[in-house]
C-alpha cells in the first residue's frame, strides 16, 4: 500500500531549493566530453547518496515498528506517581519497535533469536522508554560480559560466519545462560510474527508513590492474538521465500485495520521483600514465579498506525532504559545498570548527539527544556535563550524532587563483587523448572533443536561442557540431549 506523498507538487529542486532544469543528463565539456565539476546537482546527489546510511545497530539491527496507544485499565497510584499511570482510562501515545538481536540489517526475520520489544511512551512528563525482549530472562547477569557474549553471536573474525564453537564455548563456560538458552531453543524461539509474541520488561524496575514508598516491578505484555511459533523447518523455508515476513505481516495487519494488542500486566514486590526473597530479584537470568507474585492486569497496548518512512522513524528511533519519568526508576540489576549507559552512548554515536530532536524521538505531550546546544542535527530550537542554570533570565530550573527514591542497604567497600546469592539462587534451578513445565512433545523439539546446533561444534570438550549445564538443570534433560548429540556426531 503506497502512502500519500508529502512533497509539495512543483518543480524539482536542489537541496537549497533552486529549480532543476535537467535531472537526466550530467553537464559535460561538449557532447561526449568529460563531466564538469561545476555540475553541482550531480555532486550533491552523489554525495548525499554516499551518506544515506547511518551505522546500523550493533544489536537489534533488524526491526519493524508501529505507533499505538496505551490505555490504563487499573488504578496503580498506590504503587507509582507517574502521571501517565494516574487515572483509569487515560491514554498515552506509544511507539513500539520489534527486532531480532544478533542478525544484521539485511538478515531474515524468521530466525531463532530473541525478539526486542522496545516501547516508547510519549507521556506528559517526558518520554518513558521500556526496552525489553520477548523473553522474561537473558543470557547473562552482568553487563561487563555483554560485549563478549555478543561477539560469540556475531561473525567470527577469521571465518566471517557465526560459529557454533564460539557460541557453545561461551554458553558452556557461562552456566547462568542455561535458563535463557532453554527458552531460546524451545517452541517460542522462533515466533510466527511480531503480533504473536509476548513482551517483557525483563529487568526489575522501581516504582515509587506520592508517599515515597518503593516497590519493585516487572512488566509483562501478553499478546491478545495468541502465541504462535514456527518450527525450525518452517522458519528455514519462510526465511528463503520472504526474508521480510515479520515486518510485512505487522505492516499489512495494521493497513487492514487488524490492530494487534497486548494485555499489560505487572508483578509487584514490596521493597522490604527483596532482601529475603528466595531468588535475587535483580538477577536478569531469573523470573519471579507467579505463585510468589501474581501478575496484575493494568492496561492494554494497541498498535494502530504504521510509520510513514522506515529510515526516519524506525532506523533513527532511539530507546534508552535511562529515559525514566517521575515515579519510575532503575533497580540494582547489574545488566540494567550497564544498559543505562550503553544505549544512550550507542545512539549518540550512531544517530548523533541531538537524536532526541528527531520527530520520532522527541517528547510529544510536553517539551524538552535543556541547556544543551549545537552539534550534529541541532535544530536551533533554543534561539537566543541563555544556556546555563541557574540564571535570572527566566530559564528552566531544577525541581528538587528526584524521579525515583534512593536505594538503601549498600554498605560494603568498593570492588568487583558478584551479585548477592539468595537462598535458592543457582544457575540451573529455573532452567530445570522450565523443562519440567514442558509437554513431552515440547521437550522433544527442544532436544532436537539444541542437539542440531551443539553437534556442529568441532571440539568434544565444548560439546560436553554445554550438555553438562543442561544435565545439571535436569537429569533427564541432560541424558536425552547427550544421546541426541552423540547420534548426530556419530
Amino acid at each position: 500500500m503506497t502512502q500519500e506523498a508529502h512533497v509539495t507538487q512543483g518543480p524539482l529542486t536542489t537541496e537549497a531549493g533552486a529549480p532543476v532544469a535537467d535531472n537526466q543528463n550530467s553537464e559535460t565539456a561538449g557532447v561526449g566530453g568529460p563531466v564538469l565539476v561545476q555540475d553541482q546537482l550531480l555532486l550533491e546527489k552523489l554525495a548525499h547518496f554516499n551518506r544515506e546510511r547511518i551505522p546500523e545497530r550493533v544489536v537489534h539491527a533488524r526491526g519493524a515498528a508501529a505507533y499505538g496507544t496505551f490505555t490504563l485499565t487499573r488504578d496503580v497510584s498506590r504503587w507509582t506517581r507517574a502521571k501517565f499511570l494516574s487515572e483509569v482510562g487515560k491514554q498515552t501515545e506509544t511507539f513500539l519497535r520489534f527486532s531480532t538481536v544478533a542478525g544484521n540489517l539485511g538478515s531474515a526475520d524468521a530466525v531463532r533469536d530473541p525478539r526486542g520489544f522496545a516501547l516508547k511512551f510519549y507521556t506528559e512528563e517526558g518520554n518513558y522508554d521500556l526496552v525489553g525482549n520477548n523473553t522474561p530472562v537473558f543470557f547473562i547477569k552482568d553487563a561487563i560480559k555483554f560485549p563478549d557474549f555478543i561477539h560469540t553471536q556475531k561473525r567470527d573474525p577469521y571465518t566471517g560466519s557465526q560459529e557454533a564453537d564460539n557460541v557453545w564455548d561461551f554458553w558452556g563456560l557461562s552456566p547462568e545462560s542455561t535458563h535463557q538458552v532453554t527458552w531460546l531453543f524451545g517452541d517460542r524461539g522462533i515466533p510466527a510474527s511480531y503480533r504473536h509474541l509476548n513482551g517483557y520488561g525483563s529487568h526489575t524496575y522501581q516504582w515509587n508513590n506520592e508517599a515515597g514508598e518503593v516497590f519493585w516491578v516487572k512488566y509483562h505484555f501478553k499478546t491478545d492474538q495468541g502465541i504462535k511459533n514456527l518450527t525450525t523447518e518452517e522458519a528455514v523455508r519462510l526465511s528463503g521465500v520472504d526474508p521480510d515476513s515479520h515486518q510485512r505481516d505487522l505492516r499489512e495487519a495494521i493497513e487492514r485495520g487488524e490492530f494487534p494488542s497486548w494485555t499489560v500486566q505487572i508483578q509487584v514486590m514490596p521493597a522490604d521483600d527483596a532482601a529475603k526473597y528466595r531468588f535475587n530479584p535483580f538477577d536478569l537470568t531469573k523470573v519471579w514465579p507467579h505463585e510468589d507474585y501474581p501478575p496484575i492486569e493494568i492496561g492494554r497496548l494497541e498498535l494502530n498506525r504504521n510509520p510513514e518512512n522506515v529510515f526516519a522513524e524506525v532506523e533513527q528511533s532511539i530507546f534508552s532504559p535511562a529515559h525514566f519519568v517521575p515515579g519510575i526508576g532503575p533497580s540494582p540489576d547489574k545488566m540494567l545498570q550497564g544498559r543505562l549507559f550503553a544505549y544512550g552512548d550507542a545512539h549518540r554515536y550512531r544517530v548523533g548527539i541531538n537524536a532526541d530532536h528527531l520527530p520520532v524521538n522527541r517528547p510529544r505531550a510536553t517539551e524538552a527544556r535543556t541547556n544543551a546546544r549545537d552539534g550534529s542535527l541541532y535544530d536551533g530550537r533554543h534561539g537566543g535563550a541563555k544556556n546555563y542554570e541557574p540564571n535570572s533570565f527566566g530559564g528552566p530550573f531544577q525541581t528538587d524532587r528526584p524521579l525515583w527514591q534512593a536505594t538503601a542497604g549498600f554498605t560494603a567497600g568498593t570492588g568487583n563483587h558478584e551479585a548477592p546469592a539468595h537462598s535458592e539462587d543457582n544457575d540451573f534451578v529455573q532452567a530445570g523448572d522450565l523443562y519440567r513445565l514442558m509437554s513431552e512433545d515440547e521437550r522433544g523439539r527442544l532436544i532436537e533443536n539444541l542437539a542440531g546446533f551443539i553437534a556442529k561444534v568441532s571440539r568434544d570438550e565444548i560439546a560436553e561442557r554445554a550438555i553438562d549445564n543442561f544435565r545439571r538443570a535436569d537429569g533427564d534433560f541432560g541424558k536425552r540431549l547427550e544421546a541426541a548429540v552423540q547420534a548426530l556426531r556419530g
